[in-house]
């Protein structure tokens, strides 16, 4: 694939956005960051991968190389869905790759020390409006107010950024296949 001109010069990352049949239905993987010096993303919630290496094949190959390292998940055994539209960067000179898997059963994982944590949320509350919000942020020694959504894990930062423009990709490629629950 060649590169289009507005990302030569980027940093290339790769991510999986990984799902499951959960007992309410639909399930997406979501990660907790360590918290780490110096990067950028420390403690903050996204989908399992990372940086595209020279010796990768491509950007998927990064992405599930990633997911084996960061969490010992193989998606090598789960069902590839397809590609989103890659993802630039609003503070930061990275594009991101988010390649879609649908897994079955998966689990327990093994953390490496970039991961604090891993988890799943159902997708009929990523699409609840009540979920989405303006929320502040730490990014770069700042404090911003961000569109983000609330999960419904107790503890857990809100998501934004990055894997938030993700997130709201997928659920517009659902479009009306995948109905919100009601607003109470």
């Amino acid at each position: 694939m060649p590169e289009h001109p507005a990302t030569l010069g980027l940093n290339h990352a790769s991510v999986a956005l990984v799902l499951r049949e959960g007992d309410d239905g639909p399930e997406v993987l979501f990660i907790e960051r360590a918290s780490r010096p110096g990067d950028p993303w420390s403690g903050d919630l996204g989908f399992p991968g990372g940086k595209v290496e020279v010796g990768d094949y491509g950007p998927r190959e990064a992405a599930e190389r990633e997911s084996r390292e960061e969490l010992d998940l193989d998606l090598g055994q789960a069902c590839y869905i397809g590609r989103l539209s890659d993802v630039v960067g609003a503070h930061m000179p990275v594009r991101v790759s988010c390649f879609v898997y649908g897994a079955g059963l998966i689990g327990p994982f093994s953390f490496s020390d970039e991961v604090q944590d891993a988890f799943w949320v159902p997708l009929a509350e990523l699409v609840a409006p009540t979920r989405h919000i303006m929320a502040p942020v730490r990014f770069g020694g700042g404090t911003f107010e961000r569109p983000s959504i609330r999960l419904p894990t107790a503890g857990k930062p809100v998501l934004w950024g990055i894997t938030y423009r993700l997130v709201m990709q997928f659920l517009e490629i659902l479009g009306s296949h995948y109905p919100t629950p009601p607003v109470s």
